[in-house]
Parts: structure tokens; sequence; C-alpha cells
């Protein structure tokens, strides 16, 4: 299959960890609405690879045993079918090294990109970083950190076996998480991760809180700059018939229903509330349960069982394109959320449709969400200091509107795209100014 002509505009490869329509989350979402922004730019074509089993459809790309496959109708949209058998989580690398050495490296020869902006390599591996380095050495490299990854064993959350919330990782911390692994491979992980990372020229943190942790970690902080998720536009929702003058007490959930997304946390202070006889009501709008290890799965369900007067709904997935329609049956948007996060796509899309968050007051929420400005905050993993406040928004008067009316501007598609092109186009003139003053000492 022939790659199509060059044009004057910069090629940028993105790499995805999972596509949304095959894992949808919020690093995904923000992701492919990247990409499609970036379709329409003057100065950038790009080109995406997000991992994702292929429909019947999906064209193979160049030859038979290529994991890569065209998505219809999308000439420049690549799917990538890596098998999670062969991918060692520890190391967060591919044992099948053909990944790299052959596939990866077929790709990159025929596609030239001139930047490749790696969003994630969960499931592919941060040797995907050092074959760009050794194939392309002249192409910078952006890579976001939207979680802990790198820097964290347990699913990248900086959260603690024990229930704490973890302020930072050494070898020795890792192991009383982890017991069966010694402090030597925790030390031996670190150095593997950092010797692949240490190829990328530009960090992207979309909270500063991340950026600090990543600061404390060893990453230069001339190496890594603050940088939120770009938001598209929406047309602010109506209130829902007969609610003005109403109490505000519906409230939703967004998100992936995962032991660290505090969904059944959030159950559990809805259940004490309908114990104190409150009229309120949760709807739970989430993915993914079916993912969740068993015993959470089965602490969700008992604890749906439990909640009295049917003050839950647990409504299951939603399209991207309902959320206007979703957000108008509610007045409150939570975000229970045991672990620091990052930046927390339901929170931008709350606020753009004008809903006050309820959060724990940790990481990256409590610097997106003002206590008493534009939203409150609980204690992390506190279930009664959660059903407190949801019942101080429920029934205190005037409150709701006036955390609406602090609501901040959300950070817009158009003016990351912008950012996005300039941090892209400085580093090419960097990485260009580099190779000629080689060339000239080579000439000497």
């Amino acid at each position: 299959m022939s790659v199509g002509p060059r044009t004057e505009k910069s090629r940028v490869l993105y790499v995805l960890h999972n596509h949304p329509a095959h894992h949808p989350g919020g690093a995904e979402v923000y992701a492919l609405e990247l990409y499609e922004a970036m379709t329409a730019s003057e100065n950038v074509e790009p080109l995406l690879v997000a991992r994702m089993r292929p429909g019947p459809q999906s064209e193979r790309w160049v030859r038979p045993g290529t994991p890569f496959f065209r998505v219809p109708g999308d000439s420049n949209q690549y799917f990538v079918l890596t098998d999670q058998k062969n991918f060692d989580f520890f190391n967060m690398t591919s044992r099948d090294r053909s990944l790299y050495s052959r596939h990866f490296a077929n790709f990159l020869d025929a596609y030239q990109p001139d930047l490749v902006h790696f969003q994630h390599t969960l499931f592919l591996g941060y040797d995907l970083v050092s074959q760009v380095h050794r194939q392309l050495p002249d192409v910078p490299m952006v890579y976001t950190l939207h979680e802990y990854l790198p820097i964290c064993h347990r699913d990248g959350q900086m959260l603690r076996t024990s229930g704490e919330l973890c302020t930072h990782a050494t070898p020795l911390r890792c192991n009383q998480c982890f017991p069966r692994t010694s402090p030597a491979n925790f030390y031996l992980r670190e150095r593997f991760i950092k010797s692949h990372l240490e190829h990328v020229d530009l960090f992207l943190a979309p909270s500063r809180f991340l950026l600090e942790r990543y600061v404390d970690w060893g990453i230069p902080r001339e190496r890594i700059r603050f940088e939120d998720y770009g938001r598209l536009p929406v047309d602010l929702p109506k209130p829902a018939p007969g609610r003005e003058g109403h109490a505000r007490n519906r409230f939703g959930f967004f998100g992936q229903i995962s032991h660290y997304k505090g969904a059944a946390l959030l159950v559990e202070a809805m259940r004490l509330l309908a114990d104190q006889g409150l009229d309120a009501h949760l709807r739970l709008h989430g993915a993914n349960l079916e993912l969740q290890p068993e015993e959470f799965r089965q602490e969700f369900s008992q604890l749906m069982e439990e909640t009295k007067g049917g003050n839950v709904s647990y409504l299951g997935p939603y399209d991207r394109s309902e959320l206007p329609r979703l957000m108008e049956e509610i007045d409150w948007v939570v975000v229970p959320s045991l672990w620091w996060e990052n930046s927390p796509l339901v929170i931008q899309e709350a606020f753009l449709h004008g809903r006050p968050v309820i959060c724990a007051g940790i990481g990256g929420m409590a610097e997106k969400v003002e206590d008493g400005v534009n939203g409150l905050h609980f204690t992390a993993g506190d279930a009664v200091g959660l059903a407190e406040k949801l019942l101080e928004a429920a029934t205190t008067d005037g409150l709701w509107q006036r955390l609406r009316d602090g609501i901040p501007s959300v950070y817009g598609m158009n003016e990351h795209v912008r950012s996005l092109s300039k941090a892209y186009a400085d580093l090419l003139a960097h990485r260009g100014d580099d190779v000629a003053v080689r060339e000239r000492e080579l000439a000497r």
C-alpha cells in the first residue's frame, strides 16, 4: 500500500494505547479529539496509531502478518493489534521484540514522521520510544503524561495497597506494596523505564500537581511543561422542565466504574443519605465494570443491593453525543476518586455544561476545582464526609447557583492546537539547528 505524498505540513504521528471505541476513557477520548482537531491544522498532517481489534472492513496495511490495520474512511488512522499475553506489565515492555524491530520499524520507515507524540505506551511498551530514537534520530518526541505509570507499578495510581496515598516511590516503598518483588527489581524497573524516556524531548503535564511529581521523580524541569487538555465547545444544557426553584438534589457520576475512581465509595455515601431519609438521587454513568477484579465487582453489586429507597441508578456506558442530555438530568457532578488524579476530563465536561463539581480535595481534582467557588471538596476515601457534602449541596439554598456562577472558562481545543503546533514547530526548528551543526562539523 502506498503512502500519500508529502506536503509542506509537518507529519506528526500520534501513538495511543487504546482507541476509545475499544476502551472508553478520558485519555483515549481526548487523544482522538486532538487528532481529529489537528486534521484541520494548517501546519500539521496528523497520523494516529491506536491499539484496537480491527473491524471486518479494516484494511491490513502493507503486507500479511503485520499488526497494523487502516481504519475505514480515514487514510491516516490505524489500529495496531498487540497481544496482552506478550506484554510485561512490570517493566511495561512487549516480550515480542518483533513489534519494535520489525513491525513498528516498517511503519516508521514507510511514513517517516517529522515528529512523534506519544499519548500512551501501555500495551505497546516504552521500547517504542527508543525504537524511534534509533531509527529516526533527528525526529523530536513529545510524551503526554496521563497518570503515574512510569513511577508506580500499582496501575500508575500512587495509591498504596494499605489504602494510603503515596507521595513518592523508592525501591523499598514499592517492595512494601509488592513484597514478592525485591527492591533490586524495582530499582532495575526504574532504570529501564528512564533509559527509554531519556530520549523524549518534551513531556506534557495536564496538571501542575502531576508535573511536580515527575520532577521529583527525576524528569528535568526544562523538559516538562504544563499543558492542559483542550476541550471542544458545547451548548449549555437547559434546566429540565419544572426544575426551577426545586432542590438541587440530583447527582451524576461519569467515568469508569472502578475501585480507584471511587464508584463504590459514592454508592456507600448515597446509602448513608438514604438512611437519613434525604430526597436525592444519583445517576451512575460508567463503563468497564466487567473488566474490574471480581472482588470489586462483588463489592459494587452488594452496595447497589443495599442502597435503600432506590436513590441510585446504574445506567452503564454512554455515548459522548448523549452527554448534553445526560447533564440536563443532573445538578452536580461527583468525582470521588481515591487517587491523586491528574486532570479528569469529567471536571472540564461538568464546567462546560454549567455543573458544579463535588470532588476529593487532593491532586489534580483540588487543582481544577476551587472549594466553595465552583465546587465542594471532601476528604478522599471518606464516605461519611462525602455524604455530608452531598447533603449540603442538596439542602443549601442558593449554593448551586453561586457555585455555578464561579465556574471558570475551560481551555479550548483550538487554543490547545495552537499551543501544541507552536511547541512542535519549536522542537523541529531546534532539531534542525542541531542537525545543521553536526553536518558542518562532519564537513570540516
